[in-house]
């Protein structure tokens, strides 16, 4: 249970002691449907300027603060509060309340009102108030924080995964530059492949991210068509042209026709992405078989291979951001870390999941269920 401080603000004895009879005793929800609850801790001072000695020392989260006070008044209280930029909610009690004190009083930061006499039922509710909005703000600043961590987390790895492309393709630049690639075609031809290789992958982290964030942020374009699961399985199978060379063999085996009311570019990135994996992931003349069939009114689409596998622990890990598994089998693959976590994101958005089984050195079997 959380405890909020309250600051009970007024020069008259009895109803200091009044509000904290009331606040000892009461526990309030931030929202009706959250488990959690709040009690309160109750601190009292009689004058403002004890009031703003004691949160010179420790800020309370909530002040209830009378407008009229010896010395200070609570106007004069409430500018202090705001110039010394302190993080706490006010609520003023007044028996005085006009249309004029109340602009002046809210442009000085005043969160509410509360006017005398009032019951301690009155209290609740106005410092119920209180704390459902003190939860929003939390929650609000929690969220501003996380968001600023994802985004540097982002331009770190952004920074980190094109830091090293970026390098090579200005190596081999240099390399034609200064001629000491020498004159002959086919070293030429290598030392340019090998750039275009590196700008191919800068390109593809470059589109993975453009999806992923289009996805997450609820703005990607769909453009939900009459589609087929067995055509985006034969296209993908087309693209993977690093099969023939390294003697891998796929097989697919699906029912002559599986329509899927889908957008066709989100399946074609689900399967372009799971087939590739298998084929850069598997051994040279290994296999790759790809199955679709229908489970539980879902499309199942079972991509498998023969491949290097994962431990448990890395596959647990698998379908998260910028997550690459690297070890020496894998060290020369390349790859953005994005793919596998676009797959899961695309599979959710049409009520479906991604998962892996795998074992080290006996291959890989990833599940896509797709439903509609």
């Amino acid at each position: 249970m959380e405890t909020l401080r309250v600051l009970v603000v007024d020069d008259e004895t009895g109803m200091r002691l009044a509000v904290a009879r009331v606040l000892n005793t009461y526990v309030v929800r931030p929202d009706e449907s959250d488990e959690r609850a709040v009690r309160f801790a109750v601190e009292t001072a009689e004058t403002g300027e004890a009031a703003l000695e004691m949160m010179a020392a420790s800020v309370p989260d909530i002040v209830l603060l009378d407008m009229k006070l010896p010395g200070m008044s609570g106007l004069d209280v409430l500018r202090e509060i705001r110039d010394r930029r302190h993080e706490t909610l006010t609520v003023m009690i007044t028996a005085y309340a006009t249309l004029e004190t109340a602009i002046e009083a809210t442009k000085r930061g005043a969160h509410d009102f509360l006017p005398k006499p009032f019951t301690p039922e009155d209290l609740r509710v106005a410092v119920r108030r209180v704390v459902r909005h003190l939860a929003v703000q939390r929650e609000a600043r929690r969220l501003a924080e996380e968001k600023r961590q994802v985004r540097f987390q982002f331009i770190t790895v952004l920074g980190h995964e094109l830091k090293a492309p970026l390098a090579a393709v200005e190596g081999y630049l240099q390399i034609l530059k200064d001629g000491s690639a020498g004159s002959d075609p086919a070293v030429l031809a290598r030392v340019i492949d090998r750039a275009l290789a590196r700008t191919e992958g800068m390109r593809k982290l470059i589109v993975d991210l453009l999806n992923m964030t289009r996805i997450e942020s609820g703005q990607k374009r769909r453009d939900l068509v009459a589609a087929d699961l067995r055509d985006a399985a034969a296209a993908a199978i087309e693209t993977v042209a690093a099969a023939a060379a390294r003697g891998v063999t796929i097989h697919l085996e699906a029912p002559e026709r599986a329509p899927l009311v889908a957008d066709r570019g989100e399946l074609d990135i689900i399967f372009n992405n799971l087939v590739s994996n298998a084929v850069k992931y598997n051994r040279d003349h290994g296999r790759v078989a790809i199955a679709i069939d229908r489970a539980d009114a879902a499309w199942r689409v079972r991509v498998s291979d023969t491949g290097i596998g994962l431990s448990a622990e890395d596959a647990q890990r698998l379908f998260q951001d910028f997550v690459r598994i690297k070890n020496e089998q894998t060290r020369m693959i390349p790859g953005t870390g994005l793919g596998l976590s676009i797959v899961k994101k695309l599979a959710q958005l049409y009520g479906g999941e991604a998962t892996v089984e795998s074992e080290p050195g006996a291959g890989s079997t990833f599940t896509v269920t797709l439903k509609g």
